[in-house]
């Protein structure tokens, strides 16, 4: 094979392509054989079909298939020695081929520009630690207290009021017929938050333990029997208890109902739970400090391939014409996406950043974590979604390379409190929006391959999809 890399200006590069008639018969000969031993004639033994009539017979199929196979090895190989990575993929143009004869073709490809990641170490950020106060800690128990109180038995005939536990059996019609479902034994309401009909354990005020009392609910719009949705229903309560709340007391034992080791413990878990949801945001932040110096970086040329193709997902949804208006921005955004993309791709496989098949399942059950009742159905969403699961492997991706960056750039440690936590993050969100990539900033690297980092700048890619363009043979 003999390879020449024509019009080296630039980032468009033609690459002459030559392997000769003796090579290509090689592989020629080597498919035959292959199928030689597959093939039953008639008249033949299995083996034993001479070449000329599977020449005839299978040819074409022969040549078309040789023919795919040594153009994704050749070309695969002459982007690999000459150290081109493609952005996108390369167009073949056929200018010699056929049986017994040498192939020729010129493969037009844009290359990656070449990308300097030494400025990333000069990078500055924020990072931020957050000290909790003890007294912030201390609320947060307390208001864990008030949300899940004991309760103890009232005093003989006394009467129910907001906030008590009432237990009670029930039986209800509509239009005076009893309904499926119409029956309840040993209900339990708090009263005062209305969980169960809307403005039913309001009309339960008042009653003592033994009491009888009609309650008058409609049905609501998701109750099963549909031809008694909104029907107003009469519910005969016979109250069986009423129960007054008590504080609860915050020692140790309350401490250790909630899994901590005893009531110092628990300051301390909610201290640091105070913290980690301060800090994720407060990271969000430096990350994107990050990203907008990365935009600052120089970069002589950027593959207007790309750049196409990013104002296409920029402009999906709409109008031609709206498009049109909005081109000159969104070149403008692409053309940041992508560079920073580009870098910090470069920054991953320089330093070798991976994604393990148990970081990827460790941020699936995070995923399935955040939707409590619907676990199967994210399951089955990423076991049926290659797409998706190849997104979320490239969003782990860009914080493993986040986080490598912010360790050898330079970070201006800042801790703060709990209030200027929040006004830091008040202050952020009041900024508007801009066209910084920080939102897909690596998408353009990451997830349409196994690999994040095996798209188009992968030196160990072992398949080039190729447009081929063929003209007559010479």
């Amino acid at each position: 094979m003999k390879v020449t890399v024509e019009n080296k200006k630039g980032l468009n590069k033609d690459v002459k392509v030559f392997v000769d008639k003796k090579t290509m018969n090689s592989y020629i000969d080597q498919k035959y054989e292959e199928i030689k031993g597959t093939v039953n004639l008639k008249g033949f033994r299995p083996g034993k079909v001479p070449r000329e009539i599977l020449r005839r017979q299978f040819g074409k199929a022969v040549f078309s298939e040789v023919l795919d196979k040594v153009l994704k090895e050749t070309s695969t190989k002459a982007l690999e020695e000459n150290k081109i990575k493609p952005a996108g993929q390369p167009k073949l143009d056929l200018k010699i081929y056929g049986e017994d004869k040498d192939l020729e073709y010129i493969m037009s490809v844009t290359e990656l520009p070449k990308v300097d990641i030494k400025s990333l170490a000069n990078i500055k950020f924020d990072e931020y630690s957050v000290k909790i106060d003890e007294i912030e800690a201390d609320k947060r128990i307390k208001d864990i207290a008030k949300s899940q109180p004991n309760f103890k038995d009232a005093p003989a005939d006394t009467q129910s009021k907001e906030g008590d536990l009432v237990t009670f059996d029930y039986t209800a019609t509509v239009d005076d017929n009893p309904f499926k479902g119409n029956e309840g034994k040993n209900t339990q309401l708090t009263l005062g938050k209305d969980l169960f009909l809307k403005g039913f354990d309001k009309q339960l005020i008042g009653t003592k333990k033994g009491d009888e009392k009609i309650v008058e609910a409609t049905l609501p719009e998701n109750y099963p029997e549909k031809e008694l949705i909104n029907k107003k229903a009469k519910f005969k309560c016979k109250i069986n208890s009423i129960k007054n709340p008590e504080e609860v007391k915050i020692n140790d034992d309350f401490a250790k109902n909630l899994g901590a080791k005893d009531l110092k413990d628990l300051k301390s878990l909610i201290s640091k739970q105070i913290n980690d949801e301060y800090k994720n945001s407060l990271d969000r932040l430096s990350k994107n400090q990050i990203l907008k110096e990365i935009e600052k970086f120089q970069m002589s040329e950027i593959p207007e391939n790309l750049i196409e193709e990013e104002v296409k997902i920029l402009s999906q949804g709409m109008s031609e014409e709206d498009a049109k208006k909005s081109r000159k921005n969104f070149e403008s955004i692409a053309r940041k996406r992508i560079k920073v993309g580009l870098i910090l791709n470069e920054f991953g496989e320089q330093n070798q950043i991976k994604v393990t098949e148990q970081e990827l399942q460790t941020e699936v059950q995070k995923q399935i974590r955040m939707m409590p009742g619907q676990e199967k159905m994210v399951m089955d969403f990423y076991q049926k979604n290659p797409s998706a699961l190849a997104s979320l492997r490239g969003t782990v991706y860009e914080e493993k390379i986040i986080s490598s960056i912010k360790e050898k750039a330079k970070a201006n440690k800042k801790e703060v409190s709990k209030v200027e936590a929040e006004k830091i993050l008040k202050e952020s969100q009041g900024q508007p929006e801009n066209e910084s990539p920080n939102k897909k900033a690596s998408i353009k690297t990451t997830p349409k391959s196994k690999d994040v980092s095996k798209k188009t700048t992968s030196k160990k890619s072992s398949k080039i999809k190729t447009s081929v363009k063929k003209v007559s043979k010479k």
